[in-house]
């Protein structure tokens, strides 16, 4: 088996941790595995060495200072690995074999990476690369980097590109908890999660594995995030299963807005939940919902619209916060999944062309990695192609 394990700054924080980081490559080495290593700075010491930087640096001294903890790290490790009899060589920018090559926009230079990562893949039945994090190197020479969360990103990218079998992840969590140990009592290890679902909890502040790294993950490749005690890179852990993919998803079916207004809907807790529940207890399914200062909107299958808001209307009698509810019917929804990682970049990706269009938008619905827009049936087929176009 091919396996791409990348060590985490907790992983490699202390001399005992890069011995027991060794050890489990090792342990996998002489099993017959072929592995490959990428290393982040020990600890906290690229967030202290951007600390020390007390002067207006440039892109490129900035990013030659923080290399230097991940220089150290796959000094550090190569040597453990050497110590074991294991036939390591650590590579950085610079280094004849490094394979991360970024272009003059300071993007990936996919063709000319997957050439370097594949002529590695070819050395790993002889040596185990350990290599820097983070870092790239743009075709000039210079030391660029892949911002933050970037180790996470040299890993899955590496493991895409030279055809592994498994990115092992190796952090100072459990694998994938149902919620953060720290707050929740009783969180426990979630054993498998999809990427979609990952990639939403990450762009929220779950520090398992960086969004920009989900993007390289594919159906073939395996992805596992496991705790640097554990001991070992083969077993344990969270799996993360099944590839992101950016769709463009025009809804077959129109659906209708069904808008309950009340000045105090903002005031009244509960209320979101209250109205969702009686439309739910007659099996309406909601497609989505959003909300103003003084309105709330529910989307629901066209055919269910004059029963939502008849069930709507007896809520709003019996409640004072509220005061009418009204239907717009003939609404297609587009969904757009994936793009760019910057939540902001994606929904103005989607909505610039539209409202150039002139295509009315009865809502925009973003969520963490997707945007919905709501627009007339009758535009829809010229909505898509515009949306298509984009991306």
């Amino acid at each position: 088996m091919r396996v791409v394990a990348k060590f985490g700054g907790t992983s490699l924080g202390s001399g005992d941790r890069i011995n027991r980081a060794a050890d489990s490559i090792a342990a996998a080495v002489q099993q017959g595995h072929e592995v490959a290593v990428i290393a982040s700075a020990m600890g906290n010491t690229t967030d202290e060495l951007l600390e020390e930087i007390n002067y207006d640096a440039d892109s490129a001294d900035r990013a030659e200072i923080v290399s230097m903890g991940e220089r150290t790290s796959v000094r550090m490790l190569k040597g453990a690995l050497a110590a074991r009899g294991i036939e390591a060589v650590f590579l950085e920018p610079g280094s004849e074999d490094w394979p991360i090559i970024t272009d003059e926009y300071g993007e990936v230079d996919v063709e000319e990476t997957q050439k370097r990562a594949h002529a590695l893949a070819g050395q790993l039945k002889d040596v185990v690369p350990v290599i820097t994090g983070f870092l790239a190197e743009d075709h000039q020479g210079n030391v660029t980097t892949l911002g933050r969360g970037g180790s996470d990103t040299s890993a899955v990218m590496m493991g895409d590109y030279m055809d592994a079998d498994e990115v092992v992840i190796v952090t100072d969590v459990e694998g994938v908890m149902t919620g953060d140990p720290r707050v929740v009592e009783g969180a426990r290890n979630v054993g498998k999660i999809s990427v979609d679902e990952l990639r939403s909890l990450s762009f929220r502040g779950a520090e398992v594995v960086a969004p920009s790294a989900l993007s390289y993950k594919t159906d073939d490749l395996g992805v596992r995030v496991v705790h640097y005690q554990h001991g070992d890179l083969l077993s344990g852990g969270t799996s993360i299963e099944g590839e992101f993919q950016n769709l463009i998803d025009l809804q077959e079916q129109p659906i209708a807005c069904v808008t309950v207004a009340g000045r105090a809907i903002r005031n009244s807790p509960g209320i979101l939940a209250d109205l969702a529940s009686a439309i739910a207890d007659e099996e309406i399914n909601i497609e989505a919902n959003s909300s103003g200062m003084d309105s709330l909107t529910f989307y629901v299958d066209e055919d269910d619209a004059e029963q939502a808001e008849a069930l709507l209307h007896d809520r709003i009698v019996d409640d004072e916060t509220l005061s009418s509810v009204t239907v717009e019917d003939e609404i297609a929804v587009i969904r757009v999944t994936g793009g760019d990682p910057s939540q902001s970049a994606l929904a103005h990706q989607v909505v610039e062309p539209l409202a150039d269009a002139h295509i009315h938008l009865y809502d925009v619905i973003t969520s963490a990695t997707s945007v919905s827009v709501f627009v007339p049936w009758a535009d829809r087929e010229q909505a898509l192609s515009i949306v298509q176009d984009v991306f």
